[in-house]
Order: structure tokens, then sequence, then C-alpha cells
């Protein structure tokens, strides 16, 4: 089990598993709707599934146009009550197909909010790909289009998520399972 940073992080889902993965929801992504594509990357967390993604598009036969959106839940206390936009995209979406990219799908509020934007700015289609779907925490009706794998209740970090920004470096999905020995 490797050790970072003091802790065991338990692999949930290995690089090379990851890649494969990328290169799967690529071929599917490459089937279209692609007219006009603009890929739009949620961060932070989506950064390197964002980057792998991408170049698995690019080895599929597609050219799309990338931009990155920031999205911050806010509320009182712990509970989320809406989704602002701290940093939006640059790009006009007005009848073009738009890919979402994030790295985890839970409650859903973030991103219905931003697939909900980019309908009310024009867009013509609105895709989801995600790393992981967490179904167990679903709160909006929402499903992602192309999902990496079904998560289990468990918090994971590596490959671009973290916890108090550590652990993004990793070049797979994990769960920290204590302090090591």
């Amino acid at each position: 089990m490797p050790v970072v940073r003091g802790k065991n992080i338990e692999p949930l889902y290995t690089a090379d598993q990851i890649a494969e993965r990328n290169r799967d929801m690529a071929k599917h992504i490459a089937q279209g709707p692609t007219k006009d594509l603009l890929v739009i990357a949620v961060l932070k967390g989506s950064f390197i599934f964002a980057a792998d993604l991408i170049r698995a598009l690019h080895d599929s036969g597609l050219a799309p146009e990338v931009e990155f959106i920031t999205l911050s839940s806010y509320g009182t206390g712990t509970v989320s009550q809406g989704v602002k936009i701290v940093k939006d995209i640059d790009s006009d979406v007005k009848d073009r197909d738009v890919l979402l990219i994030d790295d985890i799908l839970e409650s859903g509020r973030t991103l219905r909010f931003a697939k909900e934007l980019l309908f009310e700015r024009g867009a013509r289609n609105v895709s989801i790909a995600v790393l992981l779907d967490k179904k167990v925490k679903r709160k909006e009706d929402l499903e992602a289009d192309f999902v990496g794998f079904e998560c289990p209740d468990y918090f994971v970090v590596g490959y671009g998520m973290d916890v108090a920004y550590a652990f993004r470096e990793l070049p797979f999905v994990g769960v920290v399972t204590g302090d090591a020995e």
C-alpha cells in the first residue's frame, strides 16, 4: 500500500485502469454529438482527468476547443444551498455541442447548475463526463452521459482530487486508510 505524506493510501482505481477507461470513454464521446465541440473542465478537481480525457479525444479523431470554469457551492455551515461562478468561460457556446468534464458526480447540484447555465446561453447540446459517479450521494435528478467508474461511498483522493490541497498528484484514485506506521 502506498504511503504518501505519512498516510496509507489504498488504491481504488489504478493508473492503468483509468487510462484504459479514458480511451473507452473518448471513443464513445467521439460518436457524437460533436458539432463545433467545446470541452469545459470544471476546476479544480477535474484538471488531471480532463487533460487525459482531452488527449484521448484527440486520439479518437476529435479536435475540441478547451475551456475552464470554476464553480463553488455556497451556503451556511456545511449545507450547500446553491452554486456560484468563481471563474467563468470566455467562449460563446451558442449552437455548439459542449462536453462538461468533472472529477466526480455526487449531489449533482454543481453539474446541474453548469448544464442549465450552458443551455441558457444557447448550447445546442450539453453532455457530462465524470471520472467517478457516486450515486449514493445524489440530491438532484441528474445522470452523467459518460462515466469512468461507479464510486463506492468513500472519500477519495488522487488523480486531481484532494484533501486540503494534498494528494492531487497521485496517478491513481485511492482512499486514505490511516497513518503509516
